[in-house]
């Protein structure tokens, strides 16, 4: 499986209609959760962040929230702010133009955020344009990989920490797949972090 743990910067200067992190002068973190709410991995992971006091940004799939909307409530509830990542969780390179913005502003009406992540980060130019004129668009420059099954809890610790940097967006998924190696790395990142001085906050609606 290939994929970049930390974004290339060639491809941030490239794609600049896409927040891929918040600049700051302090030293914040942004950390998200994609693919959720999902029964037990999203509750036991809102718990871990509680424990750090620590608040972060859910991107959930509109089905999920269809089905657990008691889950999505707890989201909030916590103080966590949430994000679009379709109704479907639909590959936008595999995925007809019509039929994605058709399944994004579903997902809206049971999402209410400006804020917008492309499932795998995959969109294409025209659905770019499309949906910029109703949501902000989320990327990240630090991947977690907690999906990858042959990563190990050591590595993906090591390899969050090794990536960021005061302002970046940190992606993890709070799903069955990557619940193996989230529930153990993500208290383990979060208290060295917070030990070299970082705190967790969430995505703003209106990013500057």
């Amino acid at each position: 499986m290939m994929y970049f743990h930390k974004t290339p910067r060639l491809i941030r200067a490239i794609a600049q209609e896409f927040t891929w992190r918040i600049p700051s002068e302090e030293k914040a973190l942004y950390l998200t959760f994609d693919d959720g709410p999902t029964p037990v991995i999203t509750e036991k992971t809102l718990n871990i962040l509680e424990e750090h006091e620590a608040k972060a940004t859910f991107f959930c799939v509109g089905k999920n929230v269809m089905n657990h909307p008691e889950i999505f409530q707890s989201i909030q509830a916590a103080g966590h702010h949430i994000g679009n990542h379709t109704f479907q969780h639909l590959d936008g390179w595999k995925t007809g133009y019509s039929q994605y913005i058709r399944n994004t502003l579903q997902a809206k009406t049971l999402i209410p955020s400006t804020l917008f992540r492309p499932p795998y980060g995959h969109i294409t130019r025209t659905q770019t344009k499309a949906l910029k004129k109703h949501f902000q668009l989320i990327m990240w420059d630090v991947l977690a990989g907690d999906f990858d099954a042959q990563l190990s809890v050591e590595k993906c610790i090591q390899k969050v920490l090794s990536s960021v940097k005061p302002g970046s967006i940190v992606v993890f998924h709070d799903s069955m797949k990557a619940s193996p190696v989230l529930l153990q790395s993500l208290p383990v990142i979060l208290t060295q972090l917070k030990q070299e001085g970082y705190s967790f906050l969430p995505i703003p609606y209106h990013v500057r």
